[in-house]
């Protein structure tokens, strides 16, 4: 979602305890959701990147495993951003 007045782009997770049946093609419900918002004005190709990078996360089942599993927001930051840095070195 592109916004005005956002300066940089910022991502949001969540992890339901309840999970939602979106009839995807995998037929199974969904408990893991990630919202990308970028600028409004961005020109870039900076959020087809942190698209990118968030669909190679989603797409592990041994990290989505670890995100079912954390227990609090420190754990959650290192297991969404240690990917990231791992592909940067």
């Amino acid at each position: 979602v592109k916004i005005r007045g956002l300066t940089k782009i910022c991502g949001f997770f969540s992890s339901l305890e309840r999970p939602i049946d979106f009839e995807a093609a995998d037929k199974q419900p969904v408990d893991l959701i990630f919202t990308l918002l970028a600028p409004e004005n961005n020109k870039g190709t900076e959020h087809l990147k942190a698209l990118a990078m968030v669909s190679r996360v989603f797409n592990d089942k041994n990290i989505r495993a670890k995100l079912r599993s954390s227990e609090n927001t420190d754990s959650l930051f290192a297991i969404l951003t240690i990917n990231e840095d791992s592909k940067a070195a």
